[in-house]
């Protein structure tokens, strides 16, 4: 049953954020801040930017800015009501119509695809370089879910408030703030409202399969403050365990496929890690199997989550745990299959990934945050579309939306305030990778 979208006022008012003061003393000053904020360059080394302080302090970018902080009441209202279209992975119809109406309404050139993503290019006078910025639509709860915000203080909770629906509004709120201020890019700003990023980044990996590569790609996802410009590698695998199974009352001394899948998921467990090579995590996340109480079954499964940052220690974990799977089945004389649910690849580790950390986006991201007073780090991972991009060799990074928690958990949170500097931060980021005019 999909639930009817419920529209609520908060319980106080919205307070105000006020914008950096855009004296020249100020921006001298920022921009210093920004410089002593790098701190991710070996020393005497400087990363490339297209941070200028000449970009903040442009009147167009100034009024864009300016009018951000006063439409945020609405844009937190428009936070609220994406966040109560429920939007689970697949079923984002609803809230895809609601995006590509507004997409429509701010006059861009509006797509939508056959999975489901709604895009909506901004034109540019010409001459810059096209920059997606990418927010996914779905969620992870199902359509009977209650999603009704509820405001408490400066906290809205609901489930999916966080991730992704404050993506969507700050997204929004960027184009908005762009057309009302006359903000002109040389290069076009093409905003992607993705499906199917909890299925494994379907939606994004679609999009990039079927459209003009693009010169950079920015992912707005996650919390506030890292700037991600790696891909963490992840495979999901379903191991089978399967026999002839046989009543409990017969069943003594006869090969048992659950018993295989204990002592593989045991031995699996017992896998190390070896150190500096960018690290592991796995998981069984999943177990099923069997009909019925009284039989030995016929199939047993379950499921494995191994993630790592480096493409041959990822592989080799993922050959180890296949072995150790066979050893179990073999040694309960039981068969044993496999099936690959996804395999998205790893970047590499910062050290494989120095060049990427070079591209002018990375630092220009960071910049912008110093400049905005976010704490900012770079980091060689991810796990968000701009992995899509990253493993294509298009430079990309991924940003945050706003600080929150409990994300995939019907107590998911999310700080309101927090979303009007992020929102600054796109904004800053769109016209400086495009291009101010």
């Amino acid at each position: 049953m999909i639930r009817r979208e419920r529209r609520i006022e908060p319980t106080r008012p919205i307070s105000r954020i006020p914008i950096l003061p855009l004296t020249v003393a100020a921006l001298a000053l920022a921009v210093t801040q920004a410089d002593a904020q790098r701190g991710q360059a070996p020393a005497g080394e400087r990363y490339p930017t297209r941070w200028s302080a000449r970009t903040a302090s442009a009147p167009a970018v100034r009024d864009a800015l300016r009018w951000l902080e006063g439409n945020f009441p609405a844009q937190v209202q428009e936070w609220v009501r994406i966040t109560q279209i429920p939007a689970p992975s697949t079923q984002e119809q609803r809230r895809a119509a609601y995006v590509a109406e507004q997409m429509r309404t701010e006059g861009l050139e509006v797509s939508t695809d056959s999975i489901g993503n709604v895009t909506g290019r901004r034109k540019g006078a010409g001459g810059g370089p096209v920059i997606v910025f990418a927010t996914h639509m779905d969620t992870v709860h199902p359509l009977d879910t209650d999603v009704t915000v509820r405001v408490d203080g400066g906290t809205l909770r609901a489930p999916g408030v966080f991730d992704n629906s404050a993506s969507v509004a700050d997204m929004l709120a960027v184009i908005r703030a762009m057309n009302r201020a006359h903000v002109r890019t040389r290069g076009d700003i093409v905003m992607v409202a993705t499906t199917q990023e909890e299925l494994g980044l379907r939606g994004m990996d679609w999009w990039l399969a079927h459209n003009p590569r693009p010169e950079m790609v920015v992912a707005v996802d996650g919390g506030l403050g890292p700037v991600s410009y790696g891909a963490l590698g992840i495979y999901w695998t379903r191991y089978h365990f399967t026999g002839e199974g046989s009543h409990t009352n017969t069943s003594t001394g006869k090969p048992h496929p659950a018993r295989a899948l204990a002592d593989a998921v045991r031995s699996i467990y017992e896998l190390r890690i070896p150190e500096g090579r960018g690290g592991a995590v796995y998981n069984v996340g999943m177990m099923g199997g069997g009909k019925v109480f009284n039989a030995i079954p016929q199939d047993v499964w379950f499921t494995m989550d191994l993630r790592s940052v480096n493409p041959a220690l990822l592989d080799s974990l993922d050959a180890e745990i296949g072995q150790r799977v066979r050893a179990a089945a073999q040694a309960n004389g039981v068969g044993t299959s496999m099936e690959r649910v996804q395999h998205q690849r790893a970047a590499g580790t910062a050290d494989m990934l120095r060049d990427r950390r070079a591209n002018p986006i990375v630092q220009t991201a960071l910049d912008i945050h110093a400049f905005l007073g976010i704490a900012a780090t770079a980091e060689a991972t991810g796990s968000t579309d701009a992995n899509m991009a990253v493993t294509r060799g298009i430079p990309a990074v991924s940003v945050g939306r706003a600080r929150g928690g409990d994300q995939h958990t019907l107590t998911e949170w999310a700080d309101r305030d927090s979303a009007l500097p992020a929102t600054r931060m796109l904004l800053l980021l769109a016209v400086s990778l495009a291009g101010l005019r």
